[in-house]
């Protein structure tokens, strides 16, 4: 584990050699006994005593640790001809800790406490390859409700923002010459997204969810895509959870190229283009009795001929519940969620 650590962070510039050994001693103590309390994780009272002074340091930031582990990741990706980074947004809910500082609301006026997205990478196999950027922010009291008036704002004045944001940072990391796919779930598809310019080696894969007027007739995606001939079947393993039995999916898969339209309520609509994209219709078309049946809309810039080339694009969305594992490790496995920090930003530091 120190050997994981001591490479992992390798990259650390927290201002002082001494600042950046201790952030690797603190991550060995942590790494080795996940879920347990600060104290129970740190050798002695001295050590723990350190990681708190540690994380109050006004002598660097929590994006300066990200920044670390970013280049770490970078060096992984660099092996690749391409790389998948898959966007998610989870919450820290610390509701129980009344105390707390720089805490937010979260889905109603009566739970409180941090959000966070993160971009993680992975390799076309679905290989973990580690973080490229993540965001941390609390919700501010007097925007709660706001979100009832989105079609009112703009993407940018929007928490969606943060999508692009990632997006941008992913193409500022990552060499051109690396095949980058952006992906994320339903609340990624947002029209300013596929609208952004990126780098030619950049793409997306989104798991669509708006029923958008594709091409200039008064044609809609969900109806148009369904009336595609099918180009073939696809077996694919449902793993075991906790609301479902294992089981095997046979998967009908539909794609065609379509003109998407800019949405009639777009704010701006004079300063946007329509956005042409593949889409990818995966469906569970007779599935036994009792099962959720799949159906996954998938809308991507990556261009697709083929029958092949469609499910090379579902089996990678696919991957995308690695990212969700790691969220899930953070809090059910870290015990971020249990952490008796006072502050917001103590409990960044902490996450980082």
């Amino acid at each position: 584990m120190e050997k994981w650590a001591a490479q992992e962070l390798q990259y650390a510039d927290l201002g002082d050699a001494r600042r950046n050994k201790r952030l690797i001693s603190i991550v060995e103590n942590l790494a080795n006994q996940p879920g347990t309390s600060v104290p129970q994780a740190s050798e002695n009272s001295a050590a723990a005593s350190a990681t708190y002074d540690f994380w109050n340091s006004p002598y660097f930031k929590p994006s300066d640790i990200i920044a670390a582990q970013a280049r770490s990741t970078i060096e992984r990706i660099k092996e690749h001809q391409i790389v998948l980074a898959g966007q998610d947004t989870t919450s820290l809910d610390f509701t129980t800790q009344k105390a707390k500082k720089g805490m937010g609301y979260l889905d109603c006026k009566t739970s409180f406490g941090l959000k966070v997205h993160t971009t993680f990478s992975v390799s076309p196999m679905g290989i973990p390859l580690g973080i490229i950027n993540q965001q941390v922010w609390a919700r501010e009291e007097k925007d709660l409700g706001i979100a009832k008036l989105r079609r009112k704002r703009e993407t940018k004045d929007k928490e969606s923002k943060r999508w692009l944001d990632s997006l941008s940072d992913t193409q500022q990391l990552i060499p051109e010459d690396i095949q980058v796919v952006t992906i994320g779930d339903c609340e990624a598809d947002i029209f300013d997204l596929f609208a952004l310019e990126r780098n030619p080696n950049s793409h997306l894969l989104i798991r669509g969810t708006h029923n958008r007027k594709v091409d200039y007739e008064v044609k809609y995606l969900h109806e148009a895509i369904k009336q595609t001939p099918a180009s073939g079947t696809l077996n694919v393993e449902v793993k075991r959870s906790p609301n479902h039995d294992a089981r095997l999916a046979k998967l009908t898969i539909r794609f065609a190229t379509f003109e998407v339209q800019v949405p009639g309520n777009h704010l701006k609509p004079s300063l946007c283009k329509p956005v042409k994209l593949q889409v990818i219709l995966a469906e569970e078309e007779n599935p036994n009795l009792g099962v959720s049946p799949i159906s996954w809309l998938l809308l991507t810039t990556l261009e697709i001929k083929s029958f092949q080339e469609a499910i090379t694009c579902v089996r990678w969305y696919s991957y995308r519940w690695l990212i969700e594992r790691y969220h899930y490790v953070l809090k059910s496995g870290c015990g971020l969620e249990k952490l008796q920090l006072e502050t917001g930003l103590l409990i960044e530091m902490a996450l980082d």
